[in-house]
């Protein structure tokens, strides 16, 4: 149940949403065109918009499209050929088959299969309808726009809330991972890992919600000004994913140390908690507003100072699990010290050198 209310909570907005743009669909189409029947405005204008945040303008796009070429195909073998099994067989491979050729989407060529099954079954051309019915469609698919642009979600609070959770996730993996390596207990790390493994749908659906802002962002005026802060959070996505890989390849050979009793540093694990504080301040900061704290200078400076403690000393001498989770922080350094703003090559130089001619001068 608790499930059940967050989804339902999480899709309240575009449900709403939704529910308006088929409203206001139909009363357009019936009220205003005065078209019988219109009922390909309110499902044009629901499935534009769908409960997914991401890519509506596109859908919006493709469904008008599928709905013109399921109507066109319809009206025009129908009205020679009549209705029947074979009909429905030809008219629905006809359809589909030029709404791909016309658009590769998903949703154009099921579109244009199921407006020709109407066509050819409840409402065939001797029933009117004709150009009505691919005007409904386009009613409804930009009632779907008007609606994404005066009554959108916005288009950074979710994508940011989402963010920080996926990094509160990271930090509590690297908790548990201190403490069984601290234990020496295998139990910590096997929730660790199992929580790091079910991050992946997350950082999906954020990056659904940051492509749905930045379409909100273009579309709305309402939040024109709100680009530079999605752009700043969309450079986010693909650090954020590769520190949640990291962190799984960090767990896994954190896991196989502690089973094969392999001897460790103490400054290594220490190394790995001072990592979590970090992280749960970068969690903080992608949630504070601008002019808040942590701001990304805060955050970027406790990172700093791990980074700074991750030096080659560590693993002397140690076996190679041991080694590779010393690299995996490292990484993992990295792709959090870009989600805090740094480019790449500088996240870089705030590591601690182990080679004598490293590719990046190192900046302690």
């Amino acid at each position: 149940m608790r499930a059940s209310r967050a989804r339902l909570r999480a899709s309240a907005f575009p449900v709403l949403q939704c529910a308006l743009a088929a409203g206001l669909a139909w009363w357009l189409a019936n009220d205003l065109f005065h078209h019988s029947d219109p009922f390909f405005a309110p499902i044009a204008a629901v499935v534009s918009l769908g409960v997914a945040i991401g890519a509506r303008l596109r859908r919006s796009l493709e469904l008008v499209a599928g709905v013109a070429v399921g109507i066109g195909v319809g009206d025009l073998l129908i009205s020679q050929i009549g209705v029947g099994a074979w009909q429905i067989v030809l008219v629905v491979a006809l359809a589909m088959s030029t709404a791909i050729f016309v658009d590769g989407g998903p949703i154009i060529s099921m579109q244009a299969g199921t407006s020709a099954v109407l066509v050819a079954t409840l409402i065939p051309p001797d029933r009117g309808g004709g150009p009505d019915r691919m005007i409904d469609a386009l009613i409804g698919g930009l009632v779907g726009i008007l609606v994404v642009a005066f009554v959108p979600t916005h288009p950074v609070l979710r994508a940011r809330v989402s963010a920080a959770e996926i990094l509160g996730t990271a930090a509590e993996v690297l908790r548990l991972v201190a403490d069984g390596l601290v234990a020496n207990d295998p139990e910590p790390i096997v929730t660790a890992l199992n929580k790091a493994r079910s991050t992946q749908q997350e950082i999906d659906a954020l990056r659904a919600q940051i492509s749905g802002g930045e379409e909100i962002s273009r579309v709305s005026p309402l939040y024109w000004r709100s680009r530079p802060r999605l752009e700043r959070l969309s450079a986010t996505a693909d650090p954020i994913d590769n520190a949640m890989r990291n962190i799984r390849v960090l767990a896994r050979r954190s896991l196989t140390l502690v089973r094969d009793d392999e001897i460790l540093d103490p400054r290594l694990v220490d190394v790995i908690e001072r990592l979590s504080h970090a992280v749960d301040v970068l969690r903080r900061t992608v949630l504070a507003d601008p002019g808040q704290q942590p701001d990304r200078a805060e955050a970027a400076r406790v990172l700093r100072s791990v980074a700074a403690a991750a030096k080659p000393e560590l693993v002397h001498d140690a076996g190679i699990s041991a080694t590779v989770v010393f690299a995996q922080i490292r990484s993992l350094l990295v792709d959090l010290l870009q989600v805090a703003g740094l480019t790449r090559i500088s996240a870089s130089a705030t590591l601690p050198p182990t080679v004598a001619n490293p590719a990046y001068r190192p900046d302690l």
